[in-house]
C-alpha cells in the first residue's frame, strides 16, 4: 500500500521510518514545504506540493504531519480524493475544523485516524489493561501531569502563534490527556478549566492548563499540563476499588517509563505493589502504524472529535468562568 507523507519534519520523520520498514507498506511520497527534509525520508518520490500529493492516483494513505493550521484542509483533500489518512493531533485546530474533518471521513467512507501514540506505550497499555480486566476495580478517579519547559525562542515558533496551532500547552501535550483520561474512564459530561500565560506571555496560548472532570460513570478526573515544568514530566494515575495504576514517565528526556500497580489488602494496610521498567526504543509509532493498516484500529473521527469537544468545552470553561456541561 503506497503512502504519502505530508509534513517532513520530526514527527513526519517518525513516521516515515514505520512506513518503511513495515512490509505492507511503501513510503511512495514525501512532501514538505522544505524539499531537503521531503529529501531526508527515504522516500521513492518527493514533492512541496501537497494538493498534488493528496490527489495523486498511486497513494493509498496520507498522513499529516504538519502545523495544525493545515491538518484540516489537507486531511480534508485526501480523504474527498479516496485516500485513508493518519492526522497528528490535534484534530485541527478547534472543534469546528474537527467536525469538518469527521465528516468528510464519513462521507469518503475512509479511515481518518488522529495519531494518539501515548496510547500505544507499553506502561500506558499495560495500565488500560489493568483497569479493563477488572484488577484494580472500577474506577474511582484518576489524575495526571504532562509537561515540559520549552526552549529558547519557543514563543516565536509555530507553537506559540495562535493562528497556526489553535491554542497553547492545553492543545498541545493537554490533549493527549482529554484523549488518554477518555480511553480509560469514558465520556466526560462536566468539566472546568484555568489557564495561565504565567511565563511565555504568548497571547492567546495558555503555557499553563488546570482541568477538571466528571465522567458519565460517576470518575473524577484532573490534569495539569504546563511549558513551566522545568524538568520533563510525565504522571498518569488511576486509582480503582481494588487497588490503583501509576504510569512515570514516557522514556528520554520525560525518564524511564514504568508502571506500579497496587492491590490493596485489608483498609489501612500496604497494597501489594509490583513495578516494570520499560526500557529500550520508542515503539509507539511502530504499533500506531501497524494497527492503523489493520482492519480495526483505536483513535478514529469519532473518538478524535470526542477529544476537540472537550478541549473545546475546557477553554470556554476557562473564558466564562464556570463549569461546562457536556451533553
Amino acid at each position: 500500500m503506497k503512502t504519502a507523507v505530508i509534513g517532513c519534519g520530526l514527527i513526519g520523520a517518525q513516521r516515515a521510518r514505520w512506513i518503511r520498514e513495515d512490509p505492507r507498506t511503501e513510503l511512495a511520497l514525501a512532501v514538505d514545504s522544505d524539499l531537503g527534509k521531503a529529501r531526508a525520508l527515504g522516500a521513492a518520490r518527493t514533492g512541496t506540493d501537497w494538493k498534488k500529493a493528496v490527489q495523486d492516483p498511486d497513494i493509498d494513505f496520507v498522513v499529516v504531519s504538519t502545523p495544525n493550521h493545515l491538518l484540516c484542509p489537507i486531511a480534508c483533500a485526501a480523504l474527498k480524493a479516496g485516500k485513508h489518512v493518519l492526522t497528528e493531533k490535534p484534530m485541527g485546530r478547534n472543534l469546528k475544523e474537527a467536525e469538518s474533518m469527521r465528516k468528510a471521513a464519513k462521507s469518503a467512507r475512509r479511515k481518518l485516524k488522529v495519531g494518539f501514540n501515548h496510547r500505544y506505550h507499553p506502561a500506558l497499555a499495560k495500565a488500560h489493561d489493568a483497569v479493563s480486566s477488572g484488577r484494580i476495580g472500577g474506577i474511582l478517579n484518576i489524575r495526571a501531569v504532562y509537561g515540559h519547559g520549552g526552549r529558547a525562542g519557543y514563543e516565536k515558533e509555530w507553537r506559540g502563534n495562535p493562528s497556526l496551532a489553535g491554542g497553547g500547552e492545553l492543545t498541545d501535550q493537554g490533549i493527549h490527556l482529554i484523549d488518554l483520561m477518555q480511553w480509560f474512564c469514558g465520556r466526560a459530561v462536566q468539566v472546568s478549566c484555568f489557564l495561565q500565560s504565567a511565563f511565555w506571555k504568548v497571547k492567546g496560548a495558555e503555557d499553563n492548563g488546570f482541568a477538571l472532570f466528571r465522567f458519565k460513570s460517576g470518575a473524577l478526573g484532573s490534569f495539569h499540563s504546563s511549558w513551566t515544568q522545568w524538568k520533563n514530566a510525565f504522571v498518569f494515575e488511576v486509582f480503582g476499588e481494588k487497588g490503583f495504576a501509576r504510569v512515570n514517565g514516557l522514556g528520554g528526556s520525560y525518564g524511564p517509563e514504568t508502571l506500579t500497580v497496587g492491590i490493596r489488602k485489608e483498609l489501612g494496610k500496604a497494597p501489594e505493589m509490583t513495578e516494570e521498567i520499560f526500557e529500550g526504543e520508542d515503539l509507539s509509532w511502530k504499533k500506531e502504524w501497524a494497527e492503523f493498516i489493520s482492519p480495526d484500529y483505536r483513535g478514529n473521527a469519532d473518538e478524535g472529535w470526542a477529544d476537540m469537544r472537550v478541549l473545546d468545552a475546557l477553554y470556554r470553561s476557562h473564558k466564562q468562568k464556570k463549569t461546562v456541561t457536556l451533553n
